[in-house]
């Protein structure tokens, strides 16, 4: 029998950290990390690393796990244009520091975003250059090729809406909506923003199996098809059995720079390539 590999889930507060971090899958023991902000996970008796800080990845040293999964980072993409400084510092100063810790026998894994993309009609495939609109999609675009130039046996994956629970049950659009609706807050989705919406768990598996296999550079976790704002709204809110009234803003008339069209496919074949289930044609994961 095999021995059983350990998987370091760095970041496991996000949707598909906290996903990762919930999913069980043999011969790995997922063990989860967060910052040392990370509400109710002392409890849970995580890892506490907060990324940008070279003295925090010393357990790494000693006990290197056979695998890292590395999904932190500042993701509000408000917050990092408004405080730029503290953006790079953390989504690419992490990457930094971690790939300064990190053996070259651990298997890395750096979960992106589509964020690298700005949008258009046309789908994205991995060599498509990237043409980010945000400082948050500009520090993921660094933290790629940093990741790559530094390690060329790493792979890249970028998810683009990943749709689950979150740890605190109000952030992430399924538990945004859940949350709001519950408490009587005002709901506004944005209308011409499209994106390959899956379930977090779909996501999780396969990304999971993506880190167990061979495979290096980016790689795409395309959907069947991607989907409106308003659209997953409405499907989301059906799925919930929410009555729920929401506005719907234009993306042109925000005052920060908001994605567009952005259908994320692959130019590979293998079947760890074969596209995601939409979210708005699967059944309800709640």
């Amino acid at each position: 029998m095999s021995a059983e590999r350990t998987v370091w889930i760095v970041g496991a507060t996000s949707i598909l950290g906290w996903t990762l971090a919930n999913t069980e899958t043999p011969g790995l023991r997922i063990i989860p990390t967060c910052s040392r902000h990370g509400r109710g996970s002392a409890e849970r008796g995580w890892l506490h690393i907060n990324v940008e800080t070279p003295a925090d990845w010393a357990e790494l040293k000693q006990q290197p796990p056979d695998i890292l999964v590395y999904c932190a980072g500042v993701c509000n993409v408000q917050r990092c244009a408004a405080h730029p400084k503290f953006a790079w510092a953390v989504n690419l100063g992490g990457v930094e520091a971690m790939l300064d810790a990190v053996p070259d026998s651990t298997r890395l894994v750096l979960c992106s975003s589509d964020h690298v993309f700005a949008g258009r009609p046309e789908p994205y495939v991995e060599s498509t250059p990237p043409d980010p609109l945000s400082v948050y999609g500009q520090t993921r675009v660094a933290s790629e090729r940093c990741v790559l130039d530094r390690r060329p046996d790493a792979l890249v994956v970028r998810v683009a809406l990943p749709i689950g629970a979150s740890m605190n049950g109000r952030v992430g659009h399924l538990d945004w909506l859940r949350y709001r609706h519950s408490q009587g807050l005002p709901m506004t989705v944005v209308r011409g923003e499209h994106r390959a919406a899956v379930w977090a768990d779909d996501g999780a598996k396969r990304i999971l199996t993506l880190a167990q296999s061979d495979l290096r550079g980016i790689r795409h976790l395309a959907a069947t098809r991607v989907s409106a704002r308003p659209q997953l709204a409405a499907t989301l809110c059906r799925h919930l059995g929410l009555e729920a009234a929401y506005g719907v803003v234009a993306r042109e008339t925000l005052g920060r720079p908001h994605l567009g069209h952005i259908d994320l496919q692959t130019e590979h074949r293998d079947a760890l390539a074969a596209p995601l289930p939409a979210v708005i044609d699967e059944p309800f994961r709640p």
